[in-house]
């Protein structure tokens, strides 16, 4: 899909003023395990184990759809006259959207929606959006088609966005990794059993309806695993509600930072060259197997079953690899050194694929490994450069650039195939890896010459955290010792009322101190009553 990566979890840990999100797993560990946790109770093990299974059945409807085209590209261009240039628009319109939604996908189930009525609006915009798009496909009709497919993209980043809301409050601090590598699996494979299941299907429903009626069929029954996304969101939110009702004895209203666009202005540098790192990649990925099955009949004279099952090893591997290497990225960290030799791996893919007529499973297999290693580790590289409180804003912007990046590259693709042929397809794709290369060398060379914690190990890493820890307490110490009193006249202090005897919270008298040495406070943290508040389960 477009973005077809796990949104990371942002968890807020400003001092007294921002907590944590909820979970039904945090009433036991609070109350010393008093409550009841059999398996049928919202905090026991067999319940958390069924949402997990409708948390990945309920994005299941949207990969598989999403590659709907790309496993009958040679049909659409056929059964509807279309040339490529038309048809990679059922992938750019997409990803347009999203260039805004993705920010504030996340925004409007948290502040508006609520993550059950959300997550079920979301998964009704996908059902809605494919029907659409199948009916477009029915009636020859293409800018239905594209209708379809801007409404089926509105809802389907957002779903992925409420998927992973729902992983955060079911399994933070419990296996929330773990989580994410299956959620991130079981899309992949929805992938992969589109490309393996919509051609004979398509084969199938030929011999009752013929061209372009046949293809609008073959979309309306695709349209059934959105249903069951749609039937799955019903049933967290049931499970959600529940379990609410159980432990709403100790929920609480929580504080939350609110996402400032202002933020933007204070990223990092390293920030936005992983974000060119990220377009750079992934734009030579998606297009490509949007396109890649009438390439591989082509130029390997592959059988239309053949060249799906060739072009969809990308997400075979990935749905099966990425659990594994999340672990081994876990245990051994050295990010920017992965991420170097996945892209490496996925240039040497490219290059079997353009310049060789060797089997074409040697070039896939070496672009899904690399493919799998860079999602591992890229997004990841966010949250070492960008404070916890800004990460929402952080990867909203990455994902956001990168559907841009993807809606114009998609477009692109069509042309340079219509006017130039699958080798120069290649090529440009090759020249963007070069480009996400280079950039990963100068992140390289960057960390090295500030802080080197994004190509540290685990053991560094640890080190490096608990010494910087390590000053912050030495500075709050010093702070609470002798400096904040220091510009404080008895006549302040003898007031009624004073708020200087009050007691306040670290995030008070961070601000305090940042005052007396003339820095400036962030926008976000000066009036506590700017915080946003809500319950959360």
């Amino acid at each position: 899909m477009a973005v077809r990566e796990p949104l990371l979890a942002a968890e807020d840990t400003e001092g007294d003023e921002i907590s944590r999100i909820p979970s039904p797993v945090d009433d036991i560990e609070s109350n010393g395990g008093a409550q009841n946790n059999g398996c049928c109770h919202p905090n026991g093990g067999c319940s958390r184990l069924f949402a997990l299974v409708f948390m990945c059945v309920l994005g299941f409807g949207s990969y598989f759809c999403y590659d709907n085209p790309g496993a009958l590209q040679d049909d659409f261009i056929d059964d509807m006259g279309l040339s490529t240039s038309e048809f990679v628009q059922l992938y750019s319109w997409y990803s347009w959207p999203n260039v805004i939604l993705c920010f504030v996908g996340g925004f409007l189930i948290d502040r508006v929606f609520g993550i059950r009525f959300g997550t079920m609006l979301y998964a009704m915009l996908v059902c809605v959006g494919q029907l659409i798009f199948a009916s477009g496909a029915f009636n020859n009709s293409l800018w239905i088609m594209i209708a379809g497919r801007f409404i089926f993209g509105i809802g389907g980043e957002s779903l992925a966005v409420a998927q992973n809301n729902y992983a955060v409050l079911w399994f933070k601090g419990k296996e929330l990794n773990l989580v994410f590598g299956f959620q991130m699996s079981f899309a992949r494979v929805g992938s992969f059993v589109n490309f393996q299941v919509v051609e004979p299907l398509y084969h199938y429903v030929n011999k009752y309806y013929k061209g372009y009626e046949c293809l609008g069929i073959v979309l309306f029954i695709a349209s059934g695993t959105c249903l069951l996304s749609l039937i799955s969101s019903a049933i967290l939110a049931w499970m959600d509600k529940r379990a609410h009702h159980v432990n709403s004895a100790n929920n609480q209203q929580q504080a939350e930072e609110v996402v400032r666009l202002t933020d933007i202005k204070d990223f990092p540098k390293s920030f936005w060259m992983v974000t060119f790192v990220i377009v750079t990649y992934y734009v030579a990925i998606f297009p490509f197997v949007a396109l890649g099955k009438v390439f591989f009949e082509r130029k390997f004279d592959l059988e239309p079953s053949q060249a799906n099952f060739v072009n969809s090893i990308v997400y075979l591997i990935a749905g099966f690899l990425s659990p594994f290497i999340g672990l081994a990225l876990d245990k051994t960290g050295c990010n920017v050194m992965w991420a170097f030799f996945s892209i490496l791996g996925t240039i040497i893919g490219h290059s079997l694929l353009a310049f060789t007529f060797l089997n074409p499973y040697y070039g896939m297999v070496c672009m899904a490994v690399g493919y799998t290693t860079v999602s591992s580790t890229l997004w990841p590289i966010i949250g070492l450069i960008i404070p916890e409180y800004q990460l929402g804003t952080a990867y909203g912007i990455a994902q956001s650039v990168q559907n841009l990046g993807l809606a114009l590259i998609a477009m692109l693709a069509g042309l340079i195939v219509d006017m130039g042929g699958y080798l120069m397809l290649e090529c440009f794709f090759l020249f963007c890896l070069g480009l996400a290369l280079m950039m990963i060398i100068f992140i390289w060379i960057h960390d090295y010459m500030t802080s080197g914690i994004l190509n540290m190990t685990v053991k560094q890493r640890e080190i490096y955290e608990r010494n910087r820890l390590a000053a912050e307490i030495l500075e709050h110490e010093k702070l609470l010792a002798a400096g904040s009193m220091s510009d404080i006249t008895p006549h302040d202090l003898l007031q009624p009322h004073s708020d200087l005897l009050q007691p306040h919270s670290d995030l008070y008298i961070r601000n305090r101190f940042l005052s007396r040495i003339g820095a400036s406070i962030p926008s976000h943290v000066m009036n506590p009553k700017g915080l946003a508040y809500r319950p959360l389960r």
